[in-house]
């Protein structure tokens, strides 16, 4: 996933820490074509990137002044088939705002307005796993790393249940409901889709990271709540 900031640095060190983060974050260069400019962190095999605007009339910078702050950007999910999801895609109508093929690697960002709630990104990947956008460690091969990493995302609304169903049908899954709200299962995690409460309107509200060895805690970093806990 990843969490947009107006102050790169100060967010990134305080996730680190948080999170125990052991290799030093990637700045991947190509966001620049964004206006921006990022840290990488592998958590496991999953990753959280934080952006930052550099430069003005940027889409994370509307989009820091609409929530009013740091917080939730983007969630992003490797598939196997990017054809079958591109095509589900199409059929349900939802419109790609940008799209980046290259033999090892391929990206599709949604537009938000079709799938509100956060820029969904589906990504694909050769070999599977790796993940050149987290630097050359990750490029064609799947590095040694220790276990854990982002397990849930929490998603919220005004209307969480309608919400739901509009990710797990983009993504090719099912949403099943939960108290007001709803879970759409995930390989090895769960978008979880809650009543917004905070005033900030829709959008990623949580995180929760399996940080190997670690203790259990909640933190409130970039504008989400953090929930770290130890493997079970």
């Amino acid at each position: 996933m990843a969490l947009v900031a107006a102050e790169l640095a100060p967010v990134v060190d305080a996730l680190v820490a948080e999170l125990e983060v052991e290799a030093e974050p990637f700045a991947d260069p190509g966001v620049s074509v964004f206006g921006l400019h990022n840290a990488v962190m592998a958590l496991g095999d999953t990753f959280l990137e934080v952006v930052s605007p550099v430069r003005a009339d940027t889409t994370a910078g509307r989009y820091l002044e609409r929530r009013g702050g740091d917080g939730g950007y983007m969630a992003i999910f490797q598939v196997e088939d990017l054809a079958a999801a591109r095509a589900r895609v199409a059929e349900l109508g939802v419109r790609v705002v940008w799209q980046s093929d290259h033999d090892d690697i391929a990206g599709t960002h949604l537009h938000p307005k079709d799938v509100p709630g956060a820029i969904v990104s589906i990504d694909w990947a050769s070999p599977p796993g790796t993940w050149r956008w987290a630097g050359p460690a990750w490029t064609g091969a799947v590095p040694e790393h220790k276990g854990g990493g982002i397990v849930a995302l929490g998603i919220q609304s005004e209307q969480p249940r309608a919400l739901a169903e509009r990710w797990a049908s983009v993504l090719g899954l099912e949403a099943r409901p939960e108290g007001a709200g709803s879970v759409v299962p995930l390989e090895g995690g769960e978008l979880r889709f809650t009543e917004a409460a905070d005033g900030r309107g829709e959008g990623i509200s949580a995180l929760e990271v399996v940080v190997p060895g670690g203790e259990a805690h909640t933190a409130h970093l970039c504008g989400v709540t953090v929930v770290r806990r130890p493997a079970r």
